[in-house]
């Protein structure tokens, strides 16, 4: 049966929810009740400390038929490439460039089993960190479930839509848009078919809006664009239910005899979202020099270093570009940040041809960067008038002030690292004149 999906708007917002079929299911006036309505179970999910700053506190109530704590003990659960052992690889501060990752072929993976780690850094036992992983599945996860002890997901669908059911309700992300599956919140992921993707995990935070500052009020990604689902449950026993839990970089599970889906009603500022990016205001040069591509983030994640983030989602959407007497596209850079990049679809510009859509590109600290041959030729003697710049494409980075160690299975057993990147800055020879 075809399922309407419904959303609530707002980031950061306190939302209530009930599902229609059991009106008046949330508890009047207080939290948790002697016995709360219809006979269910109050349950609070924290995702910030108690005493967190009011305006920084997140948590919320669900209730629902069963409490999450009805499931047998967990054990490891040995499926999937997923890890926090960083230091697999030997460091390598030499541009990568990833060509496009599998998707599966034969077997059947679903989001969890077909979950590949590509690269990190920090500790989540410690709250500080991230970790970058590549989902390739064919299969919908059925009766199992997962959930991130260890920190928020950030997921990036590039081929195929995900159809994930949440305790808080049902959500459907397609490519071009984003979902954010925040620490310890169950969910199960359905697919159509053979589906891939990028996801950054932060951990022990969670992502904000940017400071506007200078900008104004408005702009970028504006808080209404992101969308909560509506309450939804299901009542329905099932015997050896799996959940799958990520804690401490390793992944375990439990079975129990009902779907974990049970949530009739919840309110709190504490929820899974969506945001498309086709959404994004962009806010961008009319005079001359590009911008610093801070300018396009969409959600950061601050470290305690003012300013400076464990973890900033950028992207790189359609848009007019118009500068005067200068060079129009991204400069040569050397960044104490860390850069992965991804393509959803469509040509990045400054590698076309070469970057392509599904693939990766990791530059990292101090590593030089830049456009290629091609697009500095072509950009050093273009017309400078106002130009249409990604038309068809979106690119996107995960940018870091860590410095990110690659997973052996990045390096090495993906087998899609491509030695010969280097190649495309080579042929930049000496146009100095001399003295005059």
């Amino acid at each position: 049966m075809f399922f309407q999906y419904k959303y609530l708007s707002g980031f950061g917002s306190e939302f209530s929810s009930e599902d229609p079929r059991c009106p008046d299911s949330l508890p009047k006036g207080q939290n948790s009740p002697q016995k709360c309505p219809y006979g269910l179970y109050a349950e609070q999910l924290s995702g910030t400390a108690f005493t967190a700053p009011r305006s920084e506190n997140r948590r919320s109530w669900l209730y629902r038929i069963r409490p999450s704590v009805g499931h047998e003990p967990f054990r490891p659960f040995p499926k999937g490439n997923i890890t926090h052992s960083w230091g697999e690889a030997e460091p390598d501060p030499n541009q990568m460039r990833w060509n496009p990752f599998d998707l599966p072929q034969s077997g059947d993976f679903d989001f969890v089993t077909g979950l590949n780690t590509l690269a990190g850094a920090g500790d989540a036992r410690n709250k500080s960190g991230l970790a970058i992983h590549i989902y390739s599945a064919n299969k919908s996860m059925g009766d199992r479930c997962f959930y991130n002890a260890d920190g928020d997901f950030l997921i990036v669908p590039q081929t195929g839509p995900l159809e994930i059911t949440t305790e808080f309700g049902k959500i459907e992300v397609s490519p071009n848009e984003i979902c954010v599956v925040q620490q310890g919140m169950r969910f199960s992921v359905d697919v159509g078919g053979p589906s891939r993707g990028y996801i950054l995990e932060v951990f022990g935070q969670h992502f904000t809006l940017p400071d506007l500052g200078p900008i104004g009020a408005n702009g970028l990604a504006n808080p209404r664009d992101f969308l909560t689902p509506v309450a939804w449950y299901e009542d329905r026993d099932a015997d050896g239910y799996e959940v799958v839990a990520k804690y401490q970089g390793k992944l375990f599970v439990c079975e129990q005899n009902h779907s974990p889906f049970d949530v009739v009603a919840w309110h709190g500022n504490y929820v899974p979202y969506k945001y498309d990016l086709s959404k994004f205001m962009v806010i961008n040069s009319v005079s001359f020099d590009h911008c610093d591509p801070s300018i396009f983030t969409v959600l950061t994640c601050q470290s305690e270093k003012k300013g400076t983030a464990i973890a900033d989602f950028v992207v790189f959407p359609p848009r007019w570009s118009v500068q005067e007497h200068t060079f129009r596209p991204p400069y040569y850079h050397r960044n104490c940040m860390s850069e992965f990049m991804g393509l959803i679809f469509g040509e990045y510009e400054a590698k076309k041809g070469t970057f392509r859509p599904g693939g990766a590109t990791l530059h990292s600290i101090m590593t030089p960067h830049g456009p290629d041959l091609n697009c500095f030729e072509a950009a050093s003697s273009e017309a400078l008038k106002p130009t249409r710049v990604a038309d068809g494409t979106q690119a996107f980075m995960f940018e870091s002030c860590l410095g990110l160690a690659v997973t052996r299975w990045g390096a090495e057993t993906c087998e899609k690292l491509d030695p010969q990147y280097f190649q495309c800055w080579q042929g930049l020879k000496n146009n100095f004149t001399g003295p005059k």
